[in-house]
């Protein structure tokens, strides 16, 4: 069965990003996948007044310039639809979440679409995905009190219906790059990537 795969790469650095390159050693292991690959190193557009709008506008009723303001959107969502596996390069910066990274979670969590309110509170509607990120960097420790990244993204993932969420970690790489290294890549060989 071919699988598909949302590849994400967050880092702004495009070479020598340890992130990237666990993703690249990730992909290497699929036999037979279809990879989608998504690359946010140049920005994505921030939500504004017109893109609210035209998000909370009853879809039937759009105009022409508020459905090409959600096109995006659409586009971002429809990857994360078509996807069994979403591979996230999640490097830390500044404690938290790249910018990009952000900007895309916020296209892509839409009530109505990903997610929706109900009686028993927020239910996501993304739901029988597995999403696995590759985290780096250079002194955080993945899971410590300044880690406001990656419980940030699994509750995100969680939120739109992803639950299934592995971490693989190169923290802390200033202390001892290789070291980290040789565990990350260890973690990448050890990760069950079957259908």
């Amino acid at each position: 069965m071919t699988q598909t795969v949302l590849r994400i790469d967050a880092s702004a650095r495009r070479q020598g990003s340890v992130s990237r390159d666990l993703n690249d050693r990730i992909v290497e292991r699929f036999e037979n996948a279809n990879v989608i690959t998504r690359d946010l190193a140049g920005g994505l557009p921030l939500l504004d007044d017109e893109w609210i709008g035209a998000n909370f506008t009853p879809e039937d009723e759009r105009t022409e310039a508020q459905k090409e303001k959600l096109a995006l959107s659409d586009e971002l969502i429809d990857e994360v639809k078509a996807a069994d596996i979403l591979l996230i390069g999640l490097p830390i910066y500044n404690f938290s979440v790249p910018g990009a990274l952000k900007a895309w979670i916020d296209l892509v969590a839409r009530a109505g679409v990903t997610f929706k309110y109900s009686e028993y509170g927020p239910q996501g509607l993304l739901e029988g995905k597995r999403a696995i990120v590759t985290v780096a960097s250079g002194g955080t420790e993945v899971g410590s009190d300044i880690d406001f990244g990656t419980g940030y993204l699994k509750h995100v993932l969680s939120f739109i219906g992803i639950t299934d969420v592995v971490f693989v970690k190169a923290d802390q790489m200033m202390i001892d790059a290789d070291a980290t290294l040789k565990s990350a890549h260890a973690e990448v060989d050890a990760l069950d990537l079957a259908a």
